[in-house]
């Protein structure tokens, strides 16, 4: 199956080709990937200058064109932060953002192009769209619905993905199993491994492929007991003010479950990433178990 990244290089040139205002803008990441064809006109590579990347983007919206803007996440987010901060937000333009390799789809690079943060300091900003698909086919109806739109989006592209797509047309959460004991919210490429990890438990497990805005609503309507549980591929917490707002005035408690903030010096595989951070199935269900106990 074609994962998330290799189906936007393969649908760009086709947005391109039936929306006259858009426009990608790249910063070498990808180039070598995109046929444009007739629409190479439109596909600007500005080098290896993420500061640039976010800053030319940031005028082509002034023009009224839609930017789609493609870098490693840390490249598109953390490198030129001030940019997304001032020249797509201070100058209210919408842009959308497609970031690849999630937290650390590929640990061979290093911290360099690990990326777990970025979700949380857009989080410091005003309203951002956050699109976190778990399937290729998620990707592609969620990038499409962004190239339409006129907002600022972020779209967060991973490596890894679930079997199956599992959300809604409408952005809101998928209720993928019912329980008593508990909620689990389980985010974008995770819902797989949580699925697989709280089998057998007496718990409601949701999906969301969209969280920013939050769908504290369904959270809420689902709501069966007063413990959640979030899963999320990215820093650990950061939907843990979301959760505590949808539910203001109920009762709870959260765990937080994700990329932790400690420092990984030996790069390895994602799949040892996931055992050492406790996102694989079996260091899920540890920790989902003893916070329900």
């Amino acid at each position: 199956m074609m994962d998330q990244r290799e189906r936007f290089y393969g649908l760009l040139p086709q947005l391109l080709g039936d929306d006259e205002r858009l426009v990608a803008v790249l910063a070498e990441i990808g180039a070598g990937y995109i046929d444009p064809g007739p629409v190479a006109d439109r596909v600007i590579n500005v080098g290896i200058r993420e500061q640039l990347l976010v800053g030319v983007a940031g005028g082509l919206a002034l023009t009224g064109l839609r930017p789609i803007v493609h870098t490693f996440a840390p490249f598109l987010i953390e490198r030129p932060f001030e940019q997304v901060k001032l020249d797509l937000g201070h100058q209210d333009v919408g842009a959308v953002l497609v970031s690849a390799g999630g937290s650390y789809d590929w640990p061979e690079g290093g911290e360099t192009h690990m990326g777990p943060r970025d979700v949380a300091l857009l989080d410091t900003l005003e309203d951002w769209t956050v699109h976190v698909p778990g399937h290729p086919d998620e990707a592609e109806s969620l990038l499409r619905a962004a190239a339409a739109a006129d907002g600022r989006v972020y779209v967060r592209l991973s490596a890894g993905s679930n079997t199956q797509p599992l959300a809604t047309d409408d952005r809101r959460m998928t209720v993928l199993r019912r329980g008593s004991r508990g909620t689990v919210v389980t985010v974008g490429p995770m819902a797989d491994r949580t699925l697989a990890a709280t089998e057998g438990l007496d718990v409601t497990v949701l999906y969301a492929a969209t969280v920013r805005p939050f769908d504290g609503g369904t959270l809420r309507a689902t709501l069966n007991a007063p413990d959640v549980v979030l899963v999320e591929p990215y820093l650990r917490d950061t939907s843990t003010p979301q959760i505590s707002r949808a539910l203001q005035g109920v009762r709870h408690r959260v765990l937080g479950l994700g990329v932790g903030q400690e420092e990984l010096r030996r790069y390895g595989t994602r799949a040892d990433h996931d055992a050492l951070r406790g996102l694989d199935e079996a260091g899920l269900r540890r920790s989902i178990t003893a916070f329900l106990a």
